[in-house]
């Protein structure tokens, strides 16, 4: 028989848990009207999506250059403060955004300027906030504590994509943005507030070569990591590529930018649900069950490509969250229960740098490509791209066998995680 099931909503007993789940709610709310309004600010100032994709990866390009730098912080200092820094430099340079849209002064090149600033932020709060939720609740309980911020935060992504299409089209882009700077400070307020004891690489030093090559150590030592994340270097710059640039392109052309909003939220919705569906699972390979979902955005660019209308995008956006989420739960426990918490953070920072690395790439290759092909051929090219590194990654042994092995959690006792 499988181990006793742990309480899906036994993380909110716990302080610090609540507050992280709080700012993240927060935050990804104003995120999720943040790109489709700075879409279609650059579209309303130049019309090119080729200057979109210029924009949009000024700020994926420093985030990727400064990620790795951003986990030795991480593990040096205490997370949740990184956090509220971050969370107050991405509200001024969004504040800055907002307000050069709404006084008709924006460039693009302002626009990437400021990009630059956000991205810089965002190296520093992903590690650490990705490594911090284990320090928030019980080993038994990560999984469920997983899945209960990410179904906070795609609660957030719904209500802020329905809120940003129709914000946007009543409105305009930079008042949406303007909303977006005002939840980082929101967001730092909550973060400021969670006590956690520290946690601290035990063979930190000064240097911070040293403590990358530490990182490095652990990041290369299990097969199914390094696997994982080189697969998502293709499949985030396809789907970026695809969903970032080209559609909104698309739906200007076809469903208006009102209906490109419910698709996204269509697609958190699923997310939600898969959310859902994720606490309560107890697989043993959960790494390979959410690694076979990640094919769920074939058919999204698939039919975004080829038949953009409003009821067939809902349904496959609505399968892509759901799969997307399975993937990401079974992920980010994963690396808590296998990688000592003390490194955590710079894990995750190369996780994500390999992962993100050539996001910059196909947002910039995105308008070239469709340009040359036509934009549907360039959507169907993208999912194959996905498809391809899905099977890739399944075909490794190591992540078909990896197991997942949960635990009851303490749920009477409070860790030394519970202080306030």
């Amino acid at each position: 028989m499988p181990p006793d099931r742990p309480s899906l909503l036994a993380p909110l007993r716990h302080r610090p848990f609540l507050f992280l789940a709080l700012g993240r709610f927060v935050t990804m709310f104003g995120n999720a009207i943040a790109p489709i309004a700075l879409a279609f600010a650059v579209l309303d100032l130049t019309g090119s999506v080729s200057d979109l994709g210029l924009v949009v990866a000024a700020r994926s390009l420093t985030n990727v250059v400064f990620l790795l730098f951003g986990g030795v912080v991480a593990d040096r200092l205490p997370r949740q403060f990184v956090m509220v820094a971050a969370s107050i430099l991405a509200a001024v340079s969004q504040g800055l955004v907002a307000a050069l849209v709404l006084t008709s002064s924006a460039t693009v090149a302002l626009l990437a300027g400021l990009g630059v600033v956000n991205g810089f932020a965002s190296a520093f709060s992903f590690p650490a906030s990705s490594a911090l939720l284990a320090q928030t609740v019980p080993e038994g309980s990560r999984q469920q504590a997983n899945a209960l911020n990410r179904l906070g935060i795609n609660t957030g992504m719904i209500a802020g994509a329905s809120a940003g299409g129709a914000l946007i089209a009543v409105v305009g882009p930079g008042w949406g943005l303007a909303l977006d700077a005002a939840t980082f400070v929101v967001a730092a307020v909550a973060f400021a507030l969670i006590r956690v004891p520290s946690v601290r690489a035990a063979a930190s030093s000064s240097n911070t070569l040293a403590d990358l090559r530490d990182g490095w150590r652990e990041f290369t030592a299990r097969a199914w990591v390094w696997v994982i994340v080189l697969a998502f270097c293709f499949v985030n710059a396809a789907v970026v590529g695809g969903k970032a640039v080209l559609g909104p392109a698309v739906a200007d052309d076809t469903i208006g930018r009102q209906a490109w909003g419910l698709v996204l939220a269509t697609q958190t919705v699923g997310m939600v649900i898969g959310g859902i569906v994720a606490m309560r699972l107890r697989i043993r390979r959960f790494l390979l069950f959410g690694t076979l979902f990640v094919a769920a955005d074939v058919p999204f660019l698939v039919f975004l490509g080829v038949a953009p209308t409003v009821p067939v995008l809902l349904v496959c956006a609505l399968l892509s969250g759901f799969g997307f989420e399975q993937f990401g739960v079974a992920w980010e426990t994963a690396l808590q229960d296998h990688i000592p918490p003390d490194r955590l953070a710079r894990v995750y920072s190369y996780d994500a740098l390999g992962s993100f690395v050539a996001i910059p790439l196909g947002e910039v290759a995105a308008g070239p490509v469709a340009h040359a092909v036509g934009v549907g051929p360039a959507l169907v090219g993208a999912a194959g791209i996905v498809l391809v590194a899905t099977i890739a990654a399944i075909l490794n042994r190591s992540v078909r066998t990896l197991r997942h092995n949960p635990r009851r959690p303490a749920e009477e006792a409070a860790p030394a995680t519970t202080a306030a």
